[in-house]
């Protein structure tokens, strides 16, 4: 087995990789989480790696949204795109050449060999296994070619993939410090490509590459790619590489079991975004998902995560995404949000909702400020805030079907209401407050339930909603009023 860079290297190393071929998936950011972690606990390197060679799918913005989505995470880099480092590029697309390099060296070595199938015959090679009963892999067609076949094959125009020669027998030795020591039998790996015909590396060796050049100590990514590890760990070996240590965290999956996908709802970081999670209670609730802090806690600061943070607390068994436990977790640090900051986070809610045209300054923020604190309990999502603040922005409401049996059997409250408004200040102080209901009760002998359903129906059209005294203390006597007027037309006509 080849030796271990992480036995030999007290600077830990390690690095996030991502495709940019759609949005930062859930999945993948979880992974970068908990290696940032690990650099952070033990004051390491957090290395970026943008892994584009996919050149049909890989996209400009979706790499830009990666950066964005990681910063908003609070995930920065030591290493990597915008800001470089030593072992830079840190795009593969950059690479290539160090790809071709390795992949010669090993052909010269003999761990690699020039492979001219076809399509078509690799495609025959399969159905012809398969029909046997036995696994698809390439069985070594040009595994022993002549100076005189390969040149034959050339001259015919066939360009050669290269391919990585495994022992053909005897078991190997994987060590993965999840699942601990994984034997595979060498001979069902198959001779697997390591460069392609068009001269760019498979996934396999280039990742290998860069990992070893980049002085990578620990590999922790998902499950998926335990699958991946026998075969660069022979890369590792006959490069001559030391060994990182192999991180497998496992899977996250939907509420039925099945891999997270979107018809389980948003999968990806900016759709939490765009529903109004905020970035801490993300963090905290993608550190839960296969990892234990050790004792029973379940909300935690990033500076507790960072301090709790262990390899040996990972499970082995698969993660279940609950959105349920999520919305809690966001609504807990929703409440504990700094007012202006909250308020500043639902400004673009309310503008699209057509509630405000612009941003407020002065008093007209002083009353917004009031208003997100007033609904700040409610919320689970930032994005609620155009359901929860309706009530202090809408005159005009029709009234709720559930709400109607309730103001109907009030309707006297609510006539009594309007007169006691008219009559009333321009702007309700928590005093003026308590003296109107007290004049409502007494004038209409309701109390309780029968008294206050109806006048928040009145006012807002809805059974739920902020409590009471918020709405008469951020309405004026005219908004008051109006909605009043609104809710008589509609129960008396």
């Amino acid at each position: 087995m080849p030796r271990c860079c992480f036995m030999q290297n007290k600077n830990i190393r390690v690095r996030f990789a991502p495709s940019p071929t759609g949005y930062l998936h859930i999945g993948n950011a979880r992974t970068a989480l908990f290696n940032w972690l690990c650099a952070r606990k033990y004051r390491g390197q957090f290395i970026l790696r943008i892994e584009d060679t996919d050149r049909e799918r890989s996209r400009p913005e979706y790499e830009q949204a990666i950066f964005e989505d990681l910063h908003w995470l609070g995930l920065n880099w030591d290493e990597g795109p915008q800001i470089g480092g030593e072992f830079g590029p840190y795009r593969q697309s950059e690479r290539n050449q160090l790809y071709v390099e390795a992949a010669e060296k090993l052909v010269q070595s003999g761990h690699a060999y020039y492979c001219y199938c076809t399509n078509e015959e690799l495609e025959r090679q399969r159905k012809d296994l398969l029909a046997q009963g036995k696994p698809p892999r390439y069985v070594g067609t040009c595994s022993q070619l002549s100076e005189k076949e390969r040149l034959a094959y050339e001259q015919e125009g066939r360009k050669p993939s290269i391919r990585f020669r495994p022992a053909d027998t005897g078991i190997m030795q994987v060590n993965d410090l999840v699942h601990g020591i994984i034997n595979i039998e060498q001979e069902l790996l198959g001779d697997f490509i390591i460069l392609r015909s068009n001269k760019t590396a498979a996934y396999n060796l280039a990742v290998v590459i860069d990992d070893a050049l980049m002085q990578v100590t620990h590999v922790i990514r998902g499950e998926d790619h335990l699958s991946n590890t026998p075969r660069q760990q022979m890369l590792y070996e006959a490069l001559g590489y030391c060994l990182p240590a192999f991180v497998h965290m496992p899977m996250i999956l939907g509420s039925d079991r099945t891999m997270l996908s979107k018809r389980h709802g948003a999968t990806s970081v900016r759709q939490f975004r765009q529903q109004g999670f905020l970035a801490k209670a993300l963090v905290n609730y993608l550190a839960l998902l296969g990892w234990s802090p050790g004792e029973e806690r379940e909300l935690l600061s990033m500076e507790e995560l960072i301090e709790a943070f262990n390899l040996s607390h990972l499970a082995k068994g698969a993660a279940v995404f609950d959105l349920p436990k999520l919305s809690w977790i966001n609504a807990h640090y929703i409440r504990e949000e700094d007012i202006n900051i909250l308020t500043e986070l639902c400004l673009p809610y309310l503008k699209s909702a057509g509630y405000i045209k612009e941003t407020p300054h002065g008093e007209s923020w002083c009353w917004l400020h009031n208003v997100i604190e007033a609904v700040q309990p409610n919320l689970t999502q930032v994005d609620q805030v155009v359901q929860y603040a309706r009530p202090f922005f809408c005159d005009d409401f029709i009234l709720d079907p559930e709400a109607a049996p309730a103001a109907k059997d009030g309707l006297k409250v609510i006539q009594e209401l309007y007169i006691k408004i008219t009559e009333g200040p321009e702007r309700y102080s928590e005093q003026s407050f308590q003296e109107i209901i007290k004049s409502l009760q007494q004038a209409t002998g309701m109390k309780g339930k029968k008294l206050y359903m109806p006048i928040r129906i009145a006012l807002s059209g809805s059974l739920k909603g902020p409590e009471l005294q918020h709405l008469l203390l951020l309405l004026n006597r005219e908004h008051c009023l109006r909605r009043v007027q609104n809710s008589l037309r509609q129960l008396e006509g």
